[in-house]
């Protein structure tokens, strides 16, 4: 079989089309609430899909601290292979771990920063905590997709850069029960954005 070169105008019709999709994307606007209906804050929100699991990258740069006795990020989300650094800027020592199945492990009395930072390489929730310190708790998820966020205190998030397609919506906040699992929806993502309202069973918006 003889392959004969396309026309030139073909040629460029072509590249643009591929261009075009491979660009096209749209924003996912969430407006998370509690039971009471009021705006749900620390609420973490992802797209789950085939295709979202592919295009997955560790996150960068990631510092959960420790200030005033307390974790200062009390809800973080990572993808899957993220390191995760865990700097103590109190005055006092802290002693951070996680006995949970999602990720365990201790980082025992410090000060200043550890040497090497935590990898979370399972997918799921670890809850965080300090064996001097009983109050100080903190919660991080950890998720095989790009597209995620965390809601502000409006209870309001914004995913852009979303291809648009079919996905499994999730969404999680450390007042549901506890071990509870991420809540799971479909969503579809149309080519012009897409916006939803979620309500979680959360009482007032707070962890117990």
């Amino acid at each position: 079989m003889i392959h004969r070169p396309l026309p030139r105008r073909c040629a460029l019709w072509l590249s643009a089309s591929v261009l075009a999709g491979a660009s096209q994307a749209a924003t996912v606007e969430l407006s998370l609430q509690a039971g009471d209906g009021k705006p749900l804050a620390d609420a973490v929100v992802f797209l789950e899909s085939k295709e979202a699991r592919a295009a997955a990258k560790p996150s960068a740069g990631v510092e959960i601290e420790q200030a005033a006795k307390r974790f200062t990020h009390r809800v973080s989300v990572v993808t899957l292979g993220s390191e995760v650094a865990f700097p103590n800027r109190d005055k006092v020592r802290h002693h951070v771990y996680s006995f949970s199945p999602t990720k365990t492990f201790e980082l025992k009395l410090y000060a200043g920063t550890p040497a090497n930072p935590v990898l979370f390489d399972k997918a799921g929730i670890a809850v965080l905590g300090c064996n001097i310190h009983d109050n100080m708790v903190a919660w991080v998820v950890v998720v095989e997709t790009p597209y995620h966020g965390l809601s502000s205190a409006d209870g309001k998030v914004k995913l852009d850069n979303v291809p648009p397609g079919s996905y499994r919506l999730r969404s999680w906040h450390p007042g549901l029960p506890t071990g509870a699992p991420a809540l799971d929806q479909a969503l579809t993502v149309a080519a012009d954005g897409t916006a939803a309202t979620l309500r979680l069973p959360v009482v007032g918006g707070t962890a117990p």
